[in-house]
């Protein structure tokens, strides 16, 4: 278990002021190189010792991984972009406020000045038997400590287990399925681009990572396609305190409602499964259909379907459906 102390371990620290020194960096150290974004989730595992690399490769220095650009077909955002750049950009609130709507709910305004929104993509998961240094399967161990008949497992899946049972955490991360996301990221064999949904990667691919993104791989920018500028959309998030919290459940969807005929939706959610899901089940239910009451409630039990909870998190199984429901619904 990790014990708190006053000093970090001792690591080399890289400034690099470019795309290119960062990759060259990381390329060289490998796994034993920690990418820092905005240091917010990269400090907590400092300090508690449970993360020791060698490397850290600060980003903060880079300004072409910053900042919002509007592209031919949508919008480019840097990786090191501030999420609170992400809330008051007027084109993002005006034509994809999906994503600033999401990430206005992301801790407290204090982190959304620091945090960035290619970290709230790449954090790891906030399972704490893993964070206070316990050797579960994803820190190389053989049980997951979250997984026994006396586990406090309220906060974790009910979907997509498989060993591990934490969740992802991230708020944005479903308002950016929801919106078609691509997320671009260097690699030793140059850019790669990945749609959104296929960016995060639970267990059963790899149990020690979160994303695609490999030792000595760069997450760069996220660009996002007109196809869903102007959109219905609808985000909420269910967590315990209204500031800092991580989600229990969130939900995002993205509509085009013709009349009162549902056209398309894409809908994901997060908070319950090691990754964030999109519900293409859900899509198909409701596609075609009406945006009514009925449809909402077929939403709902179509998006639950399969559930698997734990001894403490049956909650999340109503939870769910019914933040499924409501975004069908367009309302609370």
């Amino acid at each position: 278990m990790a014990v708190i102390r006053d000093m970090m371990p001792v690591f080399e620290l890289f400034q690099p002021a470019s795309v290119e020194d960062a990759t060259a960096l990381l390329r060289e150290h490998g796994d034993q190189a920690w990418v820092m974004a905005g240091g917010l989730d990269s400090f907590d595992w400092f300090k508690d010792r449970v993360k020791r690399p060698a490397v850290v490769v600060d980003l903060g220095g880079i300004e072409t991984l910053k900042g919002i650009t509007a592209t031919a077909d949508g919008l480019e955002i840097g990786a090191m972009t501030p999420l609170t750049d992400v809330v008051e950009h007027s084109e993002v609130r005006e034509r994809y406020g999906l994503l600033s709507e999401a990430a206005a709910l992301v801790a407290s305004p204090q982190i959304r000045n620091q945090g960035t929104l290619g970290g709230n993509n790449t954090q790891d998961t906030r399972c704490w038997y893993y964070r206070d240094g316990w050797t579960c399967y994803r820190a190389g161990g053989n049980i997951c400590y979250a997984d026994t008949p006396t586990s406090m497992n309220r906060e974790h899946a009910i979907f997509g287990a498989d060993r591990c049972v934490a969740v992802n955490p991230s708020d944005t991360a479903p308002a950016l399925i929801a919106l078609d996301a691509k997320m671009v990221f260097q690699t030793a064999d140059g850019e790669r681009v990945v749609d959104a949904e296929d960016y995060f990667i639970g267990p059963s691919i790899d149990i020690m990572r979160m994303t695609v993104l490999k030792p000595g791989d760069l997450l760069t920018k996220i660009r996002i396609p007109s196809t869903w500028a102007g959109a219905k959309f609808y985000f909420e998030k269910v967590r315990d305190r209204e500031v800092w919290d991580f989600p229990l459940v969130n939900v995002a969807s993205a509509m085009r409602v013709s009349g009162s005929t549902i056209d398309d939706a894409r809908v994901a959610v997060n908070g319950t499964a090691p990754y964030p899901m999109r519900l293409v089940a859900v899509e198909d239910a409701v596609r075609g259909a009406s945006q009514s009451e009925a449809t909402a409630e077929l939403a709902g039990e179509v998006a639950v379907r399969g559930a698997r909870p734990l001894r403490q998190n049956a909650y999340k199984v109503p939870l769910m459906r019914n933040l499924v429901k409501r975004s069908i619904r367009g309302e609370a």
